[in-house]
């Protein structure tokens, strides 16, 4: 993936909008012009005291700011909200064509962006809420912020995209997105790709908090989706949150039962969350924190 351009202001406020849902930059619109006309339209008091000009400097600013404002901002967020708008119903026909398309060449001919759209629209099938981060890139990033209830409250995961056509994603970008979910407290997280997984991958993620979608899988996955329409009231969910795979910590068996640590081996110890969505849950810490940042669910 092309790593974004970082534009100006307008460019900013504009793309803010475009990853909130459409109608946010609808309603922001008349907002941002009832609460800027008043000061456009308010008069500056004219400095008759030396003491007085730095309020009237202050004022006039405000004044300028206001008077541009209440019409860029509201323009500024419908725009926006049109660019949200015509994402979703891109992300809507994505999914369609690439649930309809046996083949591979749905998602080869895509690019990082569509990619990522589609990888987005396929959580949200699965109940998901989605947030775009805006921060992906060709070599590393977090591209999509997932969130559904849990039993601990809202339950984060990420998701790395990777629209890698002629490669296969190798363990360091598992491990990459590993390292993340700890620094962010987050439940789980997903590596998703065009393409496939080394075996080096998937053994690494196999037993944690990580899950591999491979083409092919994705596929499956939003076929599935779309077709909920006729099957079973009560069924499995098409993809399941990393957690729900992740097995039981080995235990070691010289009279202490404390697990082993998923990174580097060593013994863990009984900790207990105190930020994030997981803040009072307790779980299984590397007893070489923070040289090494391995953790296991309490099962």
């Amino acid at each position: 993936m092309a790593r974004r351009n970082q534009g100006g202001l307008a460019e900013a406020v504009m793309e803010l909008f475009a990853l909130m849902p459409w109608w946010v930059g609808v309603i922001a619109a008349p907002l941002f012009y009832l609460l800027l006309h008043p000061v456009a339209t308010q008069a500056v008091p004219v400095a008759t005291e030396v003491g007085q000009y730095g309020a009237m400097a202050t004022r006039t600013l405000w004044k300028t700011f206001a008077s541009f404002g209440q019409y860029l901002l509201p323009f500024f967020s419908l725009v926006g909200a049109a660019m949200s708008a015509w994402r979703r119903r891109q992300r809507s026909r994505l999914a369609a064509e690439v649930a309809q398309n046996p083949s591979a060449d749905a998602l080869d001919g895509m690019s990082w962006r569509e990619f990522e759209m589609l990888v987005g629209e396929g959580f949200r099938l699965q109940g998901f809420r989605v947030v775009e981060t805006g921060g992906g890139g060709a070599d590393g990033g977090v591209d999509l912020v997932l969130s559904r209830p849990g039993q601990n409250g809202s339950e984060k995961y990420l998701v790395q995209c990777k629209q890698w056509r002629a490669y296969k994603v190798g363990v360091d970008v598992v491990r990459e997105l590993y390292g993340v979910m700890a620094a962010r407290g987050a439940a789980g997280g997903f590596v998703v790709t065009s393409g496939r997984f080394t075996d080096e991958a998937r053994r690494f993620a196999s037993g944690r908090n990580v899950e591999l979608v491979d083409g092919p899988r994705l596929r499956q996955l939003l076929q599935k989706a779309r077709g909920g329409g006729a099957q079973p009231a009560r069924q499995e969910p098409a993809l399941q949150t990393p957690a729900a795979h992740v097995a039981s910590a080995p235990v070691q068996r010289d009279g202490d039962e404390r697990p082993s640590c998923p990174v580097c081996g060593k013994r863990m110890v009984r900790r207990v969350a105190k930020r994030g969505a997981s803040a009072g849950a307790a779980f299984w810490g590397c007893v070489d924190y923070p040289g090494c940042k391995g953790t296991r669910g309490m099962g």
